[in-house]
């Protein structure tokens, strides 16, 4: 199983019954948000509610649950002679942080319409980097934090804009000051730098495989090239309060291709600051 830290295990070994099916082990959250890193028999295969998922060399792969996903998912792992397994998972509910803001000037809740095109076509560049589906599977080095200190964004919370409600906070914010290095969470492949979004400024992208992505955003600078292989730890850029951001932090955010993961779920608690 892949070396990872989280603030909760739960490791479910299956039995069919029948003793050539093969076993199924989760570790992990099935909670809304969360990611779960599953392991099975090499060359086996592997279906999610009847699709087919990537499975590494090694029995690894992925199960990741939206911010507001509730209906149980059911993961059915064949072997190579038919015989199969399968699990329904249910998935608990989280209750997020709602903050109302009244009395804004518009210009504060809404971009202008002449930035329009350019929003959505930077908004494809990212939906095209995070579908890479590598068979890489760099997530099995494990995930620290990229940056340590005040957590002051965490992911789900959503603010009312003058009754208007908005896109929920799908990452973690971290405070520091503006030229702070940041580093990989874990081994990966860089499929996207950007120095100047309109919303996220500074962006960069990392595939970790499988669809496994981690984005930062807000960056002052960034020190990697697409198509550069970084490792776990390795400085990657700078926290920066570019794009549109009240002041210096690490913006952090993982995704499953097109599922918004909490990253604090996968990476464990924040270690404790002198």
């Amino acid at each position: 199983m892949p070396r990872i830290l989280l603030p909760l295990l739960i490791v479910l070994s299956l039995s069919a019954g029948a003793a050539e099916a093969p076993p199924l082990s989760l570790v992990g959250e099935p909670v809304q948000g969360g990611l779960l890193f599953a392991s099975t028999e090499p060359a086996v295969r592997v279906e999610l509610d009847g699709r087919p998922l990537r499975v590494s060399e090694n029995g690894v792969f992925l199960i990741g649950f939206a911010r507001d996903q509730t209906a149980p998912v059911t993961v059915t792992i064949i072997g190579e002679d038919g015989a199969s397994l399968s699990r329904t998972i249910e998935i608990r509910s989280r209750e997020y942080a709602i903050q109302r803001v009244d009395g804004l000037p518009g210009s504060r809740v809404s971009p202008p319409p002449e930035v329009s095109q350019r929003i959505q076509q930077e908004a494809a560049r990212i939906r095209a980097a995070r579908n890479h589906d590598d068979e890489r599977a760099d997530f099995e080095s494990g995930f620290i934090w990229p940056l340590q200190g005040r957590i002051t964004g965490v992911y789900g919370s959503q603010r009312i804009l003058n009754g208007e409600p908005r896109q929920p906070h799908y990452g973690v914010d971290v405070a520091a000051p503006s030229g702070t290095e940041v580093v990989a969470p874990a081994d990966a492949v860089v499929t996207l730098v950007e120095p100047d979004m309109y919303f996220s400024g500074g962006t960069l992208l990392m595939d970790h495989g499988h669809g496994l992505s981690s984005t930062f955003i807000h960056l002052s600078r960034i020190l990697v090239q697409p198509g550069q292989k970084v490792s776990q730890g390795q400085v990657v850029a700078e926290v920066g309060a570019t794009g549109r951001a009240s002041g210096p932090h690490l913006d952090w955010r993982m995704n499953l291709f097109e599922t918004r993961l909490d990253p604090a779920l996968v990476v464990g608690p924040m270690p404790e600051q002198d």
